[in-house]
């Protein structure tokens, strides 16, 4: 879980009203990758913005961007490998490379796009999960 400060959440909920809960209008206008952080700025599609200063800011620490690219198996493939001592054939996930160099270095420009539109996914998920889950509680 992304741990979403309330006054971020106040503006996400703010892009979902104006892109009235249609959550394929959210895209991602820009990115940036250094550190520690992984910076998105998330616009709808149907008023795209002039400058990223009036798109929406969304940091995200690389060690939650890693956690959701490793989730998504977006890093790994489904392949076999045969066991060093007994010798038998298995299935099993096999890891390209660590999420964030995988990123970096062996995603194409479309995998990187998949990762970020993930990570849009699994924010404004949260974001709803979370709010419908207090709601309930009253």
């Amino acid at each position: 879980m992304i741990k979403i400060a309330q006054k971020l959440k106040d503006k996400l909920w703010w892009l979902i009203i104006s892109v009235d809960y249609d959550y394929s209008r959210i895209a991602v206008a820009d990115h940036e990758l250094n550190g520690d952080t992984l910076t998105l700025w998330l616009e709808d599609k149907h008023d795209f913005k002039n400058t990223l200063d009036e798109c929406l800011q969304l940091d995200i620490n690389t060690k939650q961007f890693g956690k959701i690219i490793r989730a998504e198996n977006l890093n790994s493939y489904e392949g076999t490998k045969m066991h060093p001592k007994k010798h038998f054939i298995y299935k099993t996930r096999i890891e390209i490379n660590e999420p964030i160099r995988w990123y970096q270095e062996d995603a194409s420009l479309t995998e990187q796009r998949w990762a970020r539109e993930a990570v849009v996914r699994n924010i404004l998920t949260q974001l709803v999960e979370t709010e419908v889950a207090e709601e309930k509680i009253w």
